[in-house]
């Protein structure tokens, strides 16, 4: 593998071009729990091609390598880690450099554990970004305004009845008296309930956004099933005003039922101004 020049973004854009064609490994998620924690799926896997695909890697090259600040990558909803894993494990072949921070975020504590362990595997024998954690908390509630340099987010987006009750500190100390088969549940499905429409905790994410990307180089990575209707959704971003933009830059192969993915990617207006936009994919 040709070894990159980080300071030149042109040489690293075009050699990230030549060279990503190749499958970048997918980190191994053996270890996890599937009784309490969300196993890898589509979703999961389209998010990895697609942050992993020459085009969206030559475009974070660019946006990134002008910046002498270390970039701070964020996932909202690790579940296995294994997003987090393999953008920590291949941080050079995504963003051009390794001079990465990268962190979690999960309300389920056994999903910590999980990303914990999923990243280290990932990364014994490559050159890799600094993984700083896994945080055991609700969206972004535990991060300062304006620390996330890129945001990851594959959302609960099965539409529901309703949302199930996030897990409080009363009822960790409750833990004794709950069953077993009760708690694994619940936090199960906070991984994939997404109330009406499957958007209540994707509307929640995105009023978060605005506060917690970088006010000039903020992007977001987003992913979202067809009856989300990621249609507005774009139409939401793009009514915040003139220094947002948004595209659809993954959607899966297949249609199976209501189930057809796309990732939008949002970003704060500047460095990707010159790039074009793709229309929205339908």
């Amino acid at each position: 593998m040709a070894r990159l020049d980080r300071h030149d973004p042109i040489k690293v854009a075009v050699t990230l071009e030549n060279y990503l064609g190749t499958m970048l490994p997918t980190p191994s998620t053996s270890h996890v729990n599937s009784d309490r924690i969300y196993e890898p799926a589509e979703d999961s896997f389209l998010l990895l091609d697609t942050i992993s695909s020459p085009t969206e890697s030559a475009f974070l090259a660019r946006r990134f390598a002008h910046n002498l600040e270390v970039p701070l990558v964020l996932e909202v909803g690790t579940g296995s880690g294994v997003v987090l894993a393999f953008i920590t494990a291949h941080a050079l072949e995504i963003l051009g450099r390794t001079d990465v921070l990268t962190v979690g975020v999960d309300i389920n504590p056994f999903a910590c554990t999980a990303t914990e362990q999923t990243v280290m595997q990932a990364c014994r024998e490559t050159s890799h970004a600094m993984y700083l954690g896994c945080l055991n908390a609700d969206l972004s509630s535990c991060l300062r305004h304006g620390v996330a340099d890129i945001v990851v987010f594959n959302p609960p987006y099965v539409p529901t009845v309703e949302l199930p009750r996030l897990l409080t500190a009363e009822d960790s100390n409750l833990c004794a008296e709950i069953d077993a088969f009760e708690q694994e549940s619940r936090l199960l499905s906070l991984s994939y309930s997404g109330g009406k429409d499957g958007m209540e905790v994707v509307d929640r994410l995105l009023d978060e956004l605005p506060l917690i990307l970088n006010e000039e180089r903020g992007v977001a990575y987003i992913l979202l099933c067809q009856q989300n209707k990621p249609g507005s959704v774009a139409q939401r971003i793009e009514d915040w005003g003139r220094g947002w933009s948004v595209e659809a830059v993954g959607q899966s192969g297949k249609t199976g039922g209501w189930e057809k993915l796309q990732i939008l990617r949002i970003c704060r207006i500047g460095v990707d101004e010159a790039l074009g936009r793709r229309p929205l994919l339908h």
